[in-house]
């Protein structure tokens, strides 16, 4: 078999086999994980949505999308309660995890272990295991508190990338700011994508 071919196939097949938990949380900028939600979607990887009771409220206040809507996008949708699901044990294989936007809440909760819902429980599962964890706060100012809880998740491995776009790509529009953040999310998971033009 041409090398190219196999190597194309297998580039495929690897997109194919992703299996990605997005968890969205009560913070603002829940147009962030909505962004991230529509190119997983486009790409056809398989996607694992947990939508928070307080994202639901976020959602609300900040975008003209439904709930259904969000979930249309996903492969399964899961209850935040839900702690009995698949996603909440080490023994269901999934490649990474990003919690777009983090709350503060939920961050404390993944640097203390203190795992009270299905977020906080996978996100649990992604360290352990040393599966790869996105968490991207979006606060300002921060309190020290949250500074130390950043600290203590990055030094369990996980990826802190706070949703701070940025301008050398000459944004236009809003839309511009959001693809920038998420390209950045998608770098973090070895995604290939053109949401923004790289520095150069």
């Amino acid at each position: 078999m041409n090398n190219k071919i196999y190597l194309l196939r297998f580039h495929i097949n690897n997109i194919r086999m992703k299996k990605i938990i997005i968890g969205i949380t009560g913070a603002s900028g829940v147009i962030y994980g909505i962004r991230l939600l529509e190119i997983l979607n486009k790409l056809k990887i398989e996607t694992h949505l947990i939508l928070t009771n307080s994202a639901t409220k976020v959602l609300k206040h900040e975008t003209n999308y439904k709930e259904k809507e969000i979930i249309s996008l996903v492969t399964h949708h899961y209850d935040e309660n839900n702690i009995a699901a698949s996603l909440a044990s080490g023994s269901f294989k999934t490649d990474s995890m990003v919690i777009i936007p983090c709350s503060a809440k939920t961050l404390a909760g993944i640097a203390t272990g203190y795992s009270t819902n299905l977020v906080l429980r996978a996100a649990e599962v992604c360290i352990k295991e040393r599966r790869k964890l996105v968490l991207v706060p979006r606060e300002a100012p921060v309190s020290s508190i949250q500074l130390k809880n950043m600290l203590n998740v990055t030094n369990a491995g996980v990826i802190v990338l706070p949703a701070s776009p940025g301008f050398y790509h000459k944004p236009k529009k809003i839309n511009d700011l959001v693809d920038h953040v998420v390209g950045k999310v998608l770098d973090s998971l070895d995604i290939e994508h053109e949401l923004f033009k790289r520095w150069e």
